[in-house]
């Protein structure tokens, strides 16, 4: 049984993007996701809206510049290999814009966005200023690379992070929740997932997701078995864990924003499963983290 939530490589195809995801799709209020597959000497342009954006490269490097009423910014961003192999310098682009992305030599793009009401000015994020943190110890160990967290880069709404499992591990956990406003504990934030993995020998890759009703909004709930490609959009409810099965490490995007004064990160662990934190002390983290570290900052 297909959940609306659980969006397998190609169903949010549209047009130029390999995903699209807006609020009007989703059927929220603020944050959407685009990918975009370009061909070497490959471009693309789009209005940004009313909302603001984060271009980061999945593979491959382009440049991005920013167009509006007062000038235009352009940036190049160097990219990566894959998501595997590196952290990634990024792009800002703001609202009431005009953004292209072009590719000398092709790639795959993650375009993050959420509605919002300032417009800030276009910037360049490089790598080097990426945080990179381990989470968790033992069998729940993942990296997050907080490029676009709420402590880290300036937006108004939007926050973004790139979460990396090692084949085997389960990651968003204990699950967790953020779908009530309580003011210095938990944040409204709607969320997608957006998915890819390491392939092995030629087979791919893949992995679970859950999400299961907090009482609140729409009752979300899902259980995916989700691939290179795939999302799922997190209105509300618990979510995790999400497993990789062992041999393939499994990459997410987190796209979130919402309605809150308070551009924060502030979430609830589910009562049943919080104790899992207690343990984390005694166990070592998992020796394969992290994949990468953020490159040296220049002299």
């Amino acid at each position: 049984m297909t959940s609306p939530y659980h969006l397998p490589a190609g169903r949010a195809a549209a047009g130029p993007y390999a995903v699209d995801i807006s609020p009007e799709t989703a059927g929220w209020g603020y944050c959407g996701l685009r990918v975009l597959d370009l061909p070497p000497g490959g471009a693309h342009t789009f209005a940004t809206g009313e909302s603001e954006w984060l271009v980061l490269p999945l593979s491959g490097g382009c440049t991005v510049t920013a167009t509006d009423d007062f000038g235009h910014d352009t940036f190049e961003l160097t990219g990566r290999a894959d998501v595997f192999s590196a952290v990634s310098d990024f792009a800002y682009v703001p609202r009431d814009a005009r953004a292209t992305v072009g590719s000398p030599g092709g790639g795959r793009f993650a375009l993050a966005g959420a509605r919002c009401t300032r417009r800030l000015p276009a910037r360049y994020g490089p790598a080097s200023g990426v945080p990179v943190e381990l989470r968790g110890t033992g069998a729940c160990s993942r990296q997050v690379n907080n490029f676009g967290a709420a402590d880290v880069f300036a937006c108004d709404r939007l926050i973004a992070v790139e979460v990396i499992t090692p084949g085997g591990n389960w990651s968003s956990f204990p699950p967790h929740k953020h779908d009530e406003h309580r003011p210095g504990e938990e944040s409204v934030l709607e969320e997608i997932y957006y998915f890819e993995f390491a392939g092995h020998e030629g087979v791919p890759g893949l992995g679970y997701q859950r999400v299961s009703p907090s009482g609140r909004g729409r009752g979300t709930d899902v259980l995916a078995e989700v691939r290179t490609g795939d999302a799922v959009l997190i209105p509300d409810g618990w979510h995790g864990p999400s497993m990789a099965v062992p041999g393939h490490h499994m990459y997410y995007l987190n796209v979130m924003a919402g309605p809150d004064p308070e551009r924060a990160w502030l979430i609830r662990d589910h009562p049943d499963h919080a104790w899992i934190r207690a343990t984390w002390p005694d166990l070592p983290a998992d020796p394969r983290l992290p994949l990468y570290t953020a490159p040296e900052r220049p002299a």
